[in-house]
């Protein structure tokens, strides 16, 4: 069963805009959610939240963590629990890749984005090295320069 609507389009639900400013992102990775029905029409809607949550490997399997998908008004017996966590589906070798780096490296797993692709649900995770202090003022500086770098060519051009 397959609908022309949603045939190869990504359609963005929500995205996580802190992760790409605390956290220098080595590595992406695309997995699929398991989800129940209520938290699927909440997704459609736009209805979630990822500002605080991340993704670990628990006995060989990953889950979402923190990740706030709203309860969809209309569900049957109050739905779903907005907080709760969230098997996501990955290869194994793409998990004992993550686990591996987790384990020596220090990295986290954020999810960068929640999307709909080809109608299934999706999160993109980051595997993401934590950004100092000194790192975010050095991005921000290099923003500005390029800003003002930009300034400068348009006043010359006219």
């Amino acid at each position: 069963m397959s609908h022309s609507d949603d045939s190869g389009r990504v359609k963005v639900v929500a995205t996580n805009r802190r992760a790409r400013r605390n956290y220098s992102v080595v590595e992406t990775y695309e997995a699929g959610m398991v989800l129940v029905g209520s938290e699927v029409k909440s997704l459609r809607a736009g209805k979630m939240e990822l500002k605080d949550s991340y993704a670990q490997v628990d006995h060989g399997e990953v889950f979402l963590v923190g990740a706030h998908i709203s309860p969809y008004d209309f569900a049957h017996e109050g739905g779903h629990d907005p907080e709760r966590e969230r098997k996501l589906l990955l290869h194994r070798r793409e998990i004992d890749r993550i686990a591996g780096a987790l384990a020596e490296k220090g990295l986290t797993l954020v999810p960068l984005q929640v999307y709909f692709k080809e109608g299934k649900a999706k999160v993109e995770l980051g595997l993401a090295k934590g950004k100092t202090t000194y790192d975010k003022r050095h991005t921000l500086r290099e923003r500005e320069h390029a800003r003002e770098m930009e300034r400068a060519t348009r006043r010359y051009r006219s």
